[in-house]
């Protein structure tokens, strides 16, 4: 299960009810941030998850409404100590631009509070690695070099059967934790049980797929492959394809349309243009895709495998920041 907090969801600048983009993804304890507009500290306070954890961040591009909010959100960082370390992922040409603005304008030359930890990311990385999931990187083409989206993917795993793990004499305790892990044991009696002894069928992990901004959708189709969710940009409409393809973008069209090809359950458009109204933008995916969603800012959703994704409404009440001590000046 994966819940995903998108905190800005304009294209190329803010509108009055669109902020630029970036979004969170949480995952159990663990929380990351994939992209960081002008303005995305002040989002998270809205959407009331607050600063902690949030210290893995990944960057799609090096265009400045993807990263230029990471200026404002790492002092904030810096300034309050509100974690030990930061990791920041990213291509070369994103990275450099980052470091840039840290070194050059935030901290000014001197060392950050914070230690900043700058990863390039490369074709296929796995970038986390945790007990239930997994990140990995995967090129995208827009403009520029090394663009790159995220994969979230939950691991598979085999339902422990416990009617079957009785009747052969398992008893409850390590033994048991050794079968799903994929160990066979041997009871007191001698009898060997292996883990098909006791296990079910294999249930696939929940897997979410963010883009990023990209020009084409015929290089990535492996990687968006049965995605649960595929959040993905539709910044022009079919009427103006030939002008998304001159700027590197796609249409709402190309986007379903992607989300057909692949076996994706839930398609999630974002980096939405002021030149258009929401209501067409839906209108033009559904005609393709009918399970198609046009993200707005403070959208917060539940993934499931296998499940219609569950919106949780904000709370007034949990926007109060309460991660961070009042400091003057």
């Amino acid at each position: 299960m994966f819940e995903l907090v998108f905190l800005g969801t304009s294209a190329a600048a803010p509108s009055i009810h669109r902020g630029l983009s970036s979004i969170a993804v949480l995952a159990g304890e663990n929380r990351f941030l994939v992209d960081c507009g002008e303005g995305t500290q002040r989002q998270i306070l809205r959407s009331g998850i607050g600063f902690k954890r949030l210290n893995r961040i990944f960057l799609t591009h090096a265009h400045l409404d993807h990263v230029l909010g990471l200026g404002g959100l790492l002092s904030t960082f810096g300034r309050w100590e509100a974690m030990d370390e930061i990791f920041v992922w990213g291509g070369r040409p994103a990275l450099e631009r980052v470091q840039a603005l840290v070194n050059e304008v935030v901290f000014r030359g001197e060392n950050p509070p914070v230690p900043i930890h700058f990863k390039r990311t490369q074709p296929d990385d796995v970038l986390f690695q945790g007990r239930k999931f997994s990140i990995n990187a995967f090129p995208v083409t827009h403009r520029g070099r090394e663009c790159f989206g995220y994969i979230f993917q939950e691991n598979d795993r085999r339902p422990f059967m416990v009617e079957k793990a009785e009747a052969l004499g398992v008893p409850v305790g390590p033994e048991r934790g050794r079968l799903v892990s994929g160990e066979a044991v041997t009871l007191d009696d001698g009898t060997v049980v292996k883990p098909d002894d006791v296990l079910g069928e294999t249930i696939k992990g929940t897997k979410v797929v963010i883009t990023g901004d990209i020009a084409r959708t015929d290089n990535i189709k492996q990687y968006v492959q049965d995605a649960d969710v595929l959040v993905i940009e539709a910044t022009y409409l079919d009427a103006d394809s030939e002008m998304a393809r001159q700027v590197g973008h796609i249409t709402a069209r190309q986007a379903a349309e992607l989300a057909i090809e692949c076996n994706v359950k839930y398609l999630f458009l974002t980096h939405i243009s002021r030149r258009y109204r929401e209501y067409d933008v839906i209108r033009e995916a559904r005609h393709y895709f009918k399970d198609s969603y046009v993200v707005r800012d403070l959208d917060h959703f539940v993934i499931f495998r296998d499940k219609l994704p569950q919106k949780i409404e904000l709370d007034p009440d949990s926007t109060v920041d309460e991660d961070l001590p009042e400091m003057g000046g």
